[in-house]
């Protein structure tokens, strides 16, 4: 996902613009240069909201690494009790 975010952040869609001469008529060329601004706005938009997603997974799997070892230290002191009473009675 970084990936893309990141090319995304290098080549903007205005960029493939090209000389207003290449269209042979001004209208296509307002009509070409207005479609790549909304269209660019868009995709940074869509680049913005992949930026959020990336961060809330790369918080869930922090959680989640979190909530597995202390599982695992929680087990590993059940299995390494040797005397007393059953923890897993709790």
């Amino acid at each position: 996902m970084q990936q893309t975010i990141d090319a995304m952040n290098r080549r903007k869609v205005s960029d493939i613009d090209c000389p207003a001469d290449a269209f042979g008529h001004e209208r296509l060329v307002t009509t070409v240069a207005e479609f790549c601004d909304r269209w660019n706005t868009g995709v940074r938009n869509l680049t913005d909201d992949a930026k959020e997603i990336s961060g809330r997974l790369a918080l869930c799997v922090q959680v989640y690494r979190q909530t597995d070892e202390a599982a695992r230290a929680h087990f590993e002191g059940i299995v390494q009790r040797t005397t007393g009473e059953d923890p897993a009675a709790e």
